[in-house]
């Protein structure tokens, strides 16, 4: 069952269509999903605040209700790191259209996946994992399972992508943190079955997986046509 607080951040975003990433991030972690310490920067001056209190370096990403692909748009600045150099990017996201502040938070090191979900209409929810950023139309390394998961049905869909070898461990390398890889996939699933019917799509991308942690490090939710 969905928290109140959930519906009502659903409810408050059918005025666009669409869950922008900081209400979106809020949605994860009240489900218990792991998002990164970030701020909703409304100018130049909160960043900044921000900055002091986690340091450097930084990624921030443009919130407005117009822009849904932020990266087409120039609205994410990665490796932020100066407090000039903020304040520099806060002022470019400015002039974009609809500006509505930043989400701004430090850097997230690990493999990019992408973990999303989908309602289909004759399946009912849907998973979708795979090698993720913004390569992830180049490789198309993806695998598909109905919701909600167990942990069984996760470690599956791991072992089932090509890029394997990456998450597992390779050539020396140690593997992804996969307990929490795995507990992020079912509990996500589980997410996706409570919002059956008020929401279309979501998207996490990338999620951020390193061999101590994974986090979502940008998330977009889509609301059905009205």
């Amino acid at each position: 069952m969905l928290k109140e607080k959930i519906v009502g951040i659903l409810a408050e975003a059918r005025k666009t269509g669409w869950v922008m990433e900081p209400q979106a991030k809020s949605i994860l972690r009240e489900a218990g999903l792991p998002v990164p310490d970030f701020t909703w920067a409304r100018d130049e001056g909160e960043a900044a605040e921000f900055a002091r209190e986690k340091g450097f370096p930084l990624a921030a990403k443009v919130v407005s209700p117009a822009i849904v692909h932020k990266s087409d748009a120039g609205g994410v600045a990665v490796n932020i790191g100066s407090e000039d150099q903020l304040r520099d990017v806060m002022a470019r996201f400015s002039r974009m259209e609809g500006f509505a502040g930043a989400v701004v938070e430090p850097m997230a090191a690990g493999m990019e996946l992408i973990v999303g979900g989908k309602m289909d209409h004759q399946f009912g929810p849907v998973v979708l994992f795979g090698v993720g950023g913004t390569s992830v139309e180049i490789y198309q390394d993806t695998v598909i399972r109905m919701a909600p998961l167990k942990e069984s049905d996760a470690d599956s869909m791991i072992r089932s992508l090509k890029g394997k070898k990456l998450l597992l461990g390779y050539r020396g390398q140690p593997p992804v943190a996969l307990e929490k890889l795995k507990k992020l996939l079912v509990d996500f699933s589980r997410l996706l079955m409570d919002m059956e019917g008020l929401v279309e799509s979501i998207d996490l991308n990338p999620v951020m997986c390193s061999d101590t942690a994974c986090l979502v490090a940008d998330a977009r939710i889509m609301l059905p046509p009205p």
